[in-house]
């Protein structure tokens, strides 16, 4: 649907942008030939100029804080275009059609502003339309997230229903666990801190990434001590993360998919690999599992509310920030999540 009121608007707006050039201009002047020609000739330097304007140096640089980038690209366009347009009507166009205008040398300083405040009106008259686009789209998605943010606080609330004695009861047990048996002392360890993430980190806007790292550990490790000898697991941290930042509770549905339509629904060993890695300009997280025939059919009948919710989160607090692949082989599956690092390298602006 937006993809075709974008072809609508461009197709009215050039239509009526060249009609102008033509009937307007020609109207003025009484030549209509002449007028047809010139139209033919400013349609596709402004047409080119406005697409990559728009489209390319504002989504790829401004969008991402590359505004110096954005307006030295966005001028050496403008610039050439322009040349190019002026060569074209110089040597070939003028001669032919417009004699008279030979008299202007070829570099005419006041032509050239003329051309460079026309090409920028008509193309600031273009973006107009898709600022405005953005600007109700960037206020749908605050609105969104703030109704899914309202809606997690609820589900928090109605989660924490005696928690903190939960939480104590559990570290009482792991004092009393620790002189009797430590293997599970270290459970309880486990399930404590994955407890005390839920109660104390996952209500902030964003947490350390170590933080999040932890706390899949936690679950990771009471994942083991349920499947035993039949699952092996293995999570790989690749380069330093300490200066990173994330919303928390967005990694563990992924982490969960492995255990629930992998190693929970196979029949045989199993494996989940998860690897953590960095570069200057962002973060990665690869997430693999084994799954046999028994696990597959499984997957296929049962819905991933946990990988779409993933993927709406993603869009509300990284929108054009991150990329999410999944990929499914003979015998595994595959989830690649990429997350571009932001000012001050961290992950989410808070």
């Amino acid at each position: 649907m937006k993809s075709t009121n974008d072809i609508a608007f461009n197709a009215v707006f050039w239509l009526l942008y060249f009609l102008y050039q033509w009937l307007g201009l020609a109207s003025l002047y009484g030549d209509y030939d002449g007028y047809l020609i010139n139209a033919c000739m400013a349609l596709p330097v402004s047409l080119v100029f406005s697409i990559v304007a728009v489209h390319v140096f504002f989504r790829q640089y401004y969008q991402r804080d590359r505004k110096a980038t954005f307006y030295v690209g966005v001028i050496l366009v403008s610039c050439l275009l322009l040349l190019i347009r002026r060569y074209v009507n110089y040597y070939i166009m003028y001669p032919r059609y417009f004699p008279q205008a030979l008299h202007m040398p070829f570099f005419s300083w006041g032509k050239l502003l003329v051309e460079f405040v026309n090409l920028y009106a008509i193309t600031g008259l273009y973006a107009l339309h898709y600022f405005i686009g953005f600007w109700y789209e960037e206020r749908r998605r605050v609105q969104e997230l703030l109704q899914q943010t309202t809606l997690a606080e609820l589900d928090l609330l109605k989660s924490q229903v005696q928690p903190h004695f939960v939480f104590n009861t559990l570290n009482n047990i792991y004092a009393t666990a620790l002189k009797s048996s430590p293997e599970t002392a270290t459970l309880i360890a486990h399930l404590s801190g994955f407890l005390d993430y839920n109660l104390y980190d996952t209500s902030r806007d964003t947490v350390a990434l170590t933080a999040e790292i932890d706390y899949i550990k936690h679950y990771v490790e009471l994942q083991k001590n349920r499947y035993g000898p039949r699952v092996d697991v293995s999570v790989n941290l690749f380069d330093q993360i300490n200066d990173l930042q994330i919303v928390p509770l967005l990694l563990l549905p992924l982490v969960e998919n492995c255990f629930k339509h992998g190693v929970g629904d196979s029949v045989e060993k199993s494996w989940v690999r998860i690897d953590i890695s960095r570069t200057a300009e962002e973060f990665s997280v690869i997430i693999e599992n084994s799954r046999d025939d028994v696990a597959q059919q499984a997957t296929l009948h049962t819905g991933g509310l946990g990988l779409a919710n993933v993927r709406k989160r993603l869009r509300l607090l990284y929108p054009d920030r991150h990329e999410l692949k999944t990929m499914e082989g003979a015998n595994s599956y595959l989830v690649i999540l990429k997350i571009q690092i932001g000012n001050n390298d961290q992950m989410f602006d808070s």
